[in-house]
């Protein structure tokens, strides 16, 4: 009895560990995860911690990338029950140079109470998030060998690399759904095929927004074909360009951004309408994206983030329409075609035959959804 009793204390301590630093290195997801039913918030902000242990290490720059391929093998033994954490936060915290955040270092400190947490859930939740983290730190090791200036060789591949950090999030977060509803478990074919555009746009949006802060750490997730089709070479690129060639690349990737939050949006819309929370979760995140992406759009001369990072006052106007609108399927249409009106729209094939027909359309290919079901949310109606 004893035992038992300290082994809920032990786990009820790691909970609330999770609940302090989730505010601590995460603003968005600070106030999207407890939207969630309460059997998932537990489990999601788990997950959400060890992707970010797993991203604060790939992000060290005072490790070379032998040593983040190495220490993230350990943490995935760690995970699997192979290794102790504690011994993997007592090796890896001290090598954390200034560049990471103080909430981060203490968060890799504390790694033996988040896997304390992942180690009290069920074991197909279990299976879900060591899955995931085990994909992406295997892909952010892949890539960051080949990390520069020079972006990487094509839309394709840089579809590869959205999966591999944030796309096979969706894909984790899709079987936790589905584990909680039995409504959601009889459309998982279905969701788990739009899952990673989920998360890949989330991404290529984050690319696009980080773009120039990226670039003075010296790296570039672009795509060297596509942007050199239209006339831009990535290895020379800096900060306020102003020339056409340029605008018409970066409008064109916002479109491609755009065309996988379209099918987050049509993801979103396969929750059934009960669950309110899994929506708003959901929604916010895609309202957010394509927030930025228009603030992208509008001034394509920007040299940081922070010159189209969106405001509080804009997010919290988003979070209130969407907060009325979240059970609503033709409220939420309404709100998503008109927060998304101008937006130019890009296929996700990547070929040079569909990139040189979008090219030749300033607008940014409005009509490609029109033949392309895949890209239409709902029943198929815009």
């Amino acid at each position: 009895m004893a035992q038992v009793l300290s082994t809920a204390s032990g786990i009820a301590e790691a909970e609330a560990y999770q609940g302090k630093v989730l505010g601590a290195v995460s603003r968005t997801f600070a106030f999207t995860i407890p939207q969630l039913p309460a059997d998932l918030r537990k489990v999601v902000t788990n997950a959400y911690l060890l992707c970010r242990i797993a991203d604060t290490l790939e992000d060290e720059p005072a490790l070379s990338a032998v040593q983040k391929a190495l220490l993230q093998e350990r943490f995935l033994a760690v995970l699997r029950g192979e290794a102790k954490a504690q011994d993997f936060a007592t090796q890896v915290t001290p090598l954390l140079s200034p560049a990471t955040s103080p909430d981060e270092r203490e968060l890799m400190a504390n790694t033996p109470l988040v896997v304390r947490c992942t180690h009290s859930l069920d074991a197909p939740q279990q299976q879900a998030l060591v899955k995931c983290v085990s994909i992406m730190c295997r892909g952010m090791s892949h890539y960051q060998d080949s990390a520069s200036l020079e972006g990487l060789a094509d839309l394709v591949e840089v579809d590869r690399y959205c999966y591999h950090v944030a796309g096979v999030v969706g894909e984790m977060l899709t079987e936790l759904f589905c584990e909680h509803s039995g409504a959601m478990r009889e459309k998982r074919a279905e969701m788990l095929a739009l899952a990673p555009s989920f998360g890949e746009g989330l991404q290529l949006t984050n690319i696009l927004k980080d773009l120039w802060d990226d670039r003075q750490r010296g790296v570039c997730w672009l795509p060297r074909r596509e942007f050199r089709e239209l006339g831009v070479d990535v290895a020379s690129l800096a900060p306020g360009r102003s020339d056409p060639a340029f605008a018409a690349a970066l409008r064109y990737l916002v479109g491609v951004a755009h065309a996988h939050l379209r099918n987050a949006f049509r993801y979103t819309l396969m929750v059934p309408a009960e669950e309110a929370g899994i929506r708003r979760f959901c929604l916010w995140a895609i309202g957010l994206a394509v927030l930025t992406l228009r603030r992208i759009a509008a001034r394509p001369t920007y040299g940081s983030g922070r010159e189209v990072k969106v405001s509080r006052r804009t997010v919290k106007a988003a979070i209130a329409s969407t907060r009325l609108a979240a059970r609503h399927d033709g409220t939420l249409r309404l709100l998503f075609g008109g927060v998304t009106r101008g937006l130019p729209l890009s296929p996700l094939s990547g070929s040079p035959r569909a990139l040189s027909a979008w090219a030749a359309e300033p607008s940014g290919g409005e009509g490609f959804a029109a033949g392309c079901p895949g890209l239409r949310s709902g029943n198929g109606k815009e």
